[in-house]
């Protein structure tokens, strides 16, 4: 049975906002079951790696290697015209950036296009048998103009 861990609180914030320029519970913007670009999350438009980090929902331990897939949108707004790099993580044991716990996988975009771009990435067998707490893993995202 498929299970889905989706963004429940704003673990780490660096310059990070919802689209509309809040600031408060900014998971919530990016939590949904159907991918909704009516609402986002963003960093200032000139990003020195910016980090958010969101705790994800549990999820029980599917006892098995396969099937591991984290799918999220990503993009920048076309006026600032920069090259924005993003890099997406999944961890287990975030405290805060002194102590990330274990990275589980790491994808980076170079030269991110125009928001919405779906980006995913699925975990090798290895990478998933590195997960001991499906109650304790984290997305992060850092945010960088190059």
């Amino acid at each position: 049975m498929a299970q889905f861990g989706r963004p429940s609180t704003d673990t780490t914030r660096d310059s990070w906002e919802e689209d509309d320029g809040t600031t408060t519970n900014i998971f919530d913007q990016i939590d949904e079951t159907a991918s909704d670009d009516a609402d986002y999350i963003r960093t200032v438009q000139v990003p020195t790696n910016d980090v958010y980090v969101t705790k994800l929902t549990s999820v029980t331990d599917p006892l098995q290697s396969t099937g591991h897939i984290v799918r999220y949108r990503y993009g920048k707004d076309v006026s600032a015209g920069a090259q924005i790099d993003i890099t997406v993580q999944l961890r287990q044991g975030y405290t805060n950036e002194g102590a990330q716990g274990t990275l589980i996988h790491s994808e980076v975009h170079t030269n991110v296009g125009v928001f919405p771009i779906a980006g995913s990435f699925t975990l090798s067998g290895g990478e998933a048998d590195t997960i001991t707490d499906y109650t304790d893993l984290y997305l992060r995202i850092v945010g960088n103009q190059v």
